[in-house]
């Protein structure tokens, strides 16, 4: 009873930690360039899927705090901890709440609280094995196998709206299907899971079809320039992997790896969750030999092998890694605590201190920007800075210049012959170049503003001259971002339309 009370306490001080750190982390970039996507619904965006821009427009409609948006990635952990406890179920109630209890302390589970387009690949990737192992434990009710196969396909087709990552769920459903079940109804049953998750993809494809293929020339394209074998990648693979899924539980998995190939022919679940979770896995691996894995790409499938360890390894050993994932989650809470109390001055030696200020202390900088607010357009020489400054301003930030092959998604909010002959203010990290703007303003001014010992630089810029920004950025970005393959059908191109419209 008292070991009951005292895991309930700690996961109660979990949650309270979660949400006091979702109330006082700041908006990061990337989260804001997502709350820009629900500020504008749309069929899709620049970068991926829609499925973030659309939940984030539904929470905007209720409030712009940030943990109000960060809401879905705060339950998400407790989400995965339920699917991980009724996948173990079968093998005993303590086993399941163990697995509960190794997923929600997964590193990333402790502390991330940041709403991102992984925040829906990993909800309904894992609501997808739940439904593919659903199917495959209905024995002989074949309508209730169809039915959750069906399920699973249709759950896996809303995580790729999310991330086209989800896809390498779905080959690990065929590798699963092809190679490892036996069952009569396998061919039915996934016929059915592929019927429900084209819809998906296939609407996606539409969609990229009139807007310039923007998800295919990112993540397949533009993103890959440069990608090439480098032995640190597989290493830095390794380590994310590691991170994520805690040493100790690899170790006592590879350790007791006789148990895991006995127990994953015990029933069609446990089976089912080794190949779900083994070809990503390995696919990323191997992925990591021609360019970086992120981090964030593994999560969706990192919560698969503490249900597998839940499921083949001791109670006695499971007891243990909850033990030191408990231990590693207090050192780390404590960490961004502690790090949450410096004043930010002690960042001061960081080469990242402007960002940190200009994210911390956005309000601040932005009244020192308010004499300029009525004369000038806003803009940055880079997504993430702009899109935290228009978060916190409630105006555009538009990015000024070519950019880089990430977050273009500005390329279609800002119409920059609406600015010809006006008046644009370009606030900078580093100090400009006069050369690099006098060509596209009839008149520049250069000033600094510090704040907090941090230095920005303001470009003044009067009387924009659209033609030459048209001529010198516009067409290097269409050549660089927007060059598309002969052979995908368009229907249409927002920018080239609107600013090359005698033809691409």
């Amino acid at each position: 009873m008292k070991a009951v009370s005292f895991t309930s306490l700690g996961l109660l001080a979990l949650v309270v930690f979660r949400l006091w750190f979702s109330v006082v982390l700041p908006m990061t970039g990337d989260e804001a360039y997502f709350v820009s996507w629900g500020e504008h619904p749309a069929g899709g965006y620049y970068d991926h899927p829609p499925m973030v821009g659309w939940w984030l427009s539904g929470l905007l409609a209720i409030s712009r705090d940030e943990w109000f948006l960060r809401l879905p990635a705060l339950v998400l952990p407790l989400i995965l901890a339920g699917g991980a406890w009724w996948l173990v179920y079968p093998y005993g109630a303590a086993r399941a709440r163990l697995a509960a209890l190794l997923v929600v302390l997964q590193p990333v589970n402790v502390w991330n609280v940041l709403i991102t387009t992984d925040t829906p690949v990993i909800l309904f990737s894992m609501l997808s094995v739940l439904a593919y192992v659903a199917a495959l434990r209905s024995g002989l009710h074949a309508r209730r196998a169809l039915f959750w196969h069906a399920a699973a396909g249709a759950l896996l087709g809303l995580a790729f709206l999310g991330k086209y990552f989800a896809a390498l769920l779905g080959l690990a459903y065929l590798a699963h299907v092809l190679f490892i079940r036996r069952d009569r109804s396998r061919s039915a049953g996934f016929a059915f899971l592929m019927l429900a998750a084209l819809p998906a993809p296939a609407y996606n494809l539409w969609w990229n079809s009139a807007h310039c293929w923007v998800n295919i020339l990112f993540n397949f394209m533009n993103r890959n320039e440069g990608a090439g074998f480098s032995w640190h990648n597989p290493l830095l693979y390794i380590a994310s992997l590691a991170y994520l899924a805690t040493p100790w539980l690899l170790f006592e998995l590879w350790r007791q790896r006789r148990w895991v190939i006995t127990v994953r022919g015990s029933e069609p679940g446990a089976g089912a969750i080794f190949w779900l979770m083994l070809v990503p896995l390995l696919i990323f691996a191997l992925m990591s030999f021609a360019r970086p894995v992120g981090l964030h790409w593994l999560v969706s499938f990192i919560p698969l092998l503490a249900v597998l360890a839940a499921m083949a390894l001791p109670l006695a050993a499971l007891v243990r890694l909850v033990r030191w994932s408990a231990v590693f989650a207090t050192v780390q809470v404590l960490a961004i605590i502690v790090v949450a109390a410096l004043p930010i001055q002690s960042w001061r030696n960081s080469r990242l201190y402007d960002g940190i200020v200009l994210t911390v202390c956005a309000d601040e900088l932005l009244a020192l920007l308010q004499p300029y607010a009525a004369d000038y357009s806003f803009a940055m020489d880079g997504y993430s800075p702009a899109a935290t400054l228009a978060y916190k301003a409630q105006r555009p930030f538009a990015v000024f210049g070519e950019g880089s092959f990430h977050a273009r998604q500005d390329d279609f909010m800002t119409d920059w012959r609406t600015q010809d002959g006006r008046k644009v203010l370009i606030l900078r990290k580093s100090a400009p170049d006069s050369y690099d703007y006098a060509a596209f303003f009839e008149h520049v001014d250069f000033r600094e503003i510090e704040l907090h010992g941090a230095r920005y630089y303001l470009v003044l810029g009067q009387g924009f001259k659209y033609s030459v920004y048209h001529d010198k950025v516009l067409a290097r970005i269409r050549e660089r971002f927007y060059w598309i393959p002969a052979w995908l059908p368009q229907r249409g191109c927002e920018f080239c339309e609107r600013y090359f419209p005698e033809g691409t």
